[in-house]
């Protein structure tokens, strides 16, 4: 039976944009952050260049960056009118980038999805959709990312170096990898899935093509467990194509509309896996793209003290 997707109201209520993420607070922030081993630091992220695997199935722009100014150039057009001597003695640089907002590692707000034109806590797009943007649910409305984090390494509970091609991750395989590793899943946490498909990263067509990824079943449970945030190491979150009749993207649908979780995808899950580092602080700092549905963001693991090695 086809799962009836709807949008739920915020328990946090009516003029809230960021749902599960009020779980972040000044005193779960400092309770996380003094637990951290600062001498250990894992950079979850991927570096952006021309090339670059990026969700393009849609028609969406890949990733691009063009030199604004040149030192020879500007030499020969001397844009600011310097004497020539000033001129060939400052060399100047300057780019500019061009790419979809959810290219690489980045977080998806909740205004990334909804149903018949509504998102998460009721704003309608008649009402809340402009020549541009959404003026509700942004990802500029999403705070720093400072939380309890924990990685479900699901290749390693099943003995493979990566999940096969289109696997989909269920509540089985979630508590059975979280049982194996020695964690649970608590209110206001970060859970972050390896699928292993990383290791197929930059290969865009490896990378991109029939993705293992969370179900339904799978997103429904870590939210029952109380994760505020979810991420995964490919670039849907979910599995691709879906088994679900509906719609093609059964998982985001559930957890924007009516969980209220955001989602970060493209995480490089592949140090930690080596490390065997299970739990950890994870800080999650993106750009404050007005009304945008989603956004790069920098993502660090810093292990906890005592699980330090």
């Amino acid at each position: 039976m086809a799962h009836d997707f709807t949008v739920a109201k915020s328990p946090w209520g009516e003029d809230d944009e960021i749902g599960a993420l009020n779980h972040i607070t000044p005193e779960s922030r400092a309770e996380v952050m003094s637990r951290v081993d600062g001498s250990r630091v894992f950079d979850l992220s991927c570096d952006y260049f021309v090339g670059m695997p990026t969700w393009s199935a849609l028609g969406d722009p890949a990733y691009q960056i063009y030199k604004t100014h040149d030192p020879d150039g500007d030499v020969v057009t001397n844009p600011i009118g310097l004497d020539d001597e000033a001129n060939r003695l400052t060399s100047y640089t300057g780019d500019a980038v061009s790419m979809y907002t959810h290219s690489g590692t980045h977080i998806d707000a909740l205004n990334h999805f909804g149903c018949h034109g509504e998102i998460y806590n009721g704003y309608h797009v008649h009402e809340h959709m402009g020549n541009r943007t959404w003026d509700k649910c942004g990802v500029d409305t999403i705070p720093p990312i400072i939380a309890r984090g924990i990685m479900l390494d699901i290749p390693a509970l099943k003995g493979v170096e990566q999940l096969p091609a289109s696997y989909g991750i269920g509540r089985d395989d979630l508590h059975a990898a979280a049982e194996r590793q020695g964690v649970t899943v608590q209110t206001g946490d970060v859970v972050i899935i390896r699928t292993g498909r990383f290791q197929e990263w930059p290969n865009a067509e490896a990378f991109l093509t029939d993705e293992p990824g969370l179900n339904l079943d799978g997103a429904k449970w870590l939210v029952e467990q109380g994760a505020m945030l979810i991420g995964a190491d490919n670039v849907a979150i979910e599995q691709m194509p879906t088994v679900e009749t509906n719609t093609w993207c059964p998982v985001h649908m559930y957890l924007f509309n009516e969980a209220g979780v955001p989602a970060i995808e493209v995480l490089n899950c592949e140090e930690l896996s080596a490390e065997k580092v299970y739990e950890f602080a994870f800080i999650g700092l993106h750009l404050k793209l007005r009304g945008a549905s989603a956004s790069p963001i920098r993502c660090i693991a810093m292990p906890f003290a005592e699980t330090a090695r």
